[in-house]
């Protein structure tokens, strides 16, 4: 049961440490069409990386590749750290469910940031005050319950019909349903929490799952906690959709015009 401290994301993404392998479970609460939320199970395994007694430094990437449907319960996870050096580590994380197959497979980078020159060459887009955008409540899948879409640019439009396809770009505010600190842990499921660009090319709902996805994380988890916000500034595009794939890039953006992850996928239609 959750205590009144703790927040479903926390509870979804919990994972316990085991003598070779650490063990997680999936939540209803971030279930997706066939299986959970591509963002939560990114989101799990960096926190057994961020768990982990071994690890230094903060996430720098990390690429999750959805290899098999998760089915609903326990999983595993393997955790490896592959190379180590006086500023960086390369980890690879395999989960898998009853001692079967490989269902996710994950690398990542931490790494020690130290005071450089720092220089930020894009710029936050234009938007109006999170407070001033009504929220989005057009879809009502368990894990998209879970949190607060305000569009302030291309809003997948159902009721629009067949036409030419629209733009795929969309920008919008990303916050937890029940409002929650961002951290390193938010910033990759929320990379994912875009909806799937086919759904605005194509003004509907088709099955859709992601393949791969990568995420750079652009601030040290100090910084982040520094910026103390609660929702993202969210633009994501996509430049192809063909046999039965499409790209999607994405920015998310903290408040203060800070560009603080950007990431890029790959994922599957039927269409």
């Amino acid at each position: 049961m959750l205590t009144r401290a703790q927040h479903l994301f926390d509870d979804a993404t919990r994972v316990v440490a085991g003598d070779s392998r650490w063990q997680g479970r999936t939540s209803p609460d971030y279930f997706a069409f066939v299986g959970p939320f591509g963002g939560c199970t990114a989101a799990t395994i960096l926190r057994a990386l961020i768990e982990h007694p071994q690890r230094a430094g903060d996430p720098l990437a990390i690429t999750v590749n959805y290899c098999a449907p998760i089915a609903e319960g326990e999983f595993d996870l393997d955790v490896r750290l592959v190379r180590a050096n006086r500023s960086s580590q390369h980890w690879c994380v395999e989960l898998s469910q009853g001692g079967g197959d490989v269902a996710t497979l994950a690398t990542a980078v931490f790494a020690e940031r130290r005071p450089s020159w720092s220089h930020q060459v894009a710029r936050m887009p234009e938007a109006r005050p999170f407070e001033t955008v009504p929220p989005y409540t057009k879809i009502a899948i368990p894990w998209v319950k879970q949190y607060d879409f305000r569009f302030i640019e291309g809003d997948p439009n159902f009721a629009a019909g067949a036409g030419a396809p629209p733009s795929a770009y969309s920008r919008l505010w990303i916050g937890d349903r029940v409002p929650r600190k961002i951290d390193m842990l938010s910033l990759v499921s929320m990379s994912d929490a875009f909806f799937a660009r086919i759904f605005h090319a194509r003004r509907e709902l088709v099955p859709f799952g992601t393949v791969t996805l990568t995420t750079y994380f652009h601030l040290s988890a100090e910084d982040l906690a520094a910026e103390d916000i609660t929702h993202v500034l969210a633009c994501a595009d996509a430049k192809i959709f063909n046999r039965s794939y499409q790209d999607q890039t994405g920015e998310l953006w903290s408040q203060s015009g800070r560009l603080i992850a950007t990431t890029t996928q790959v994922g599957y239609f039927k269409a």
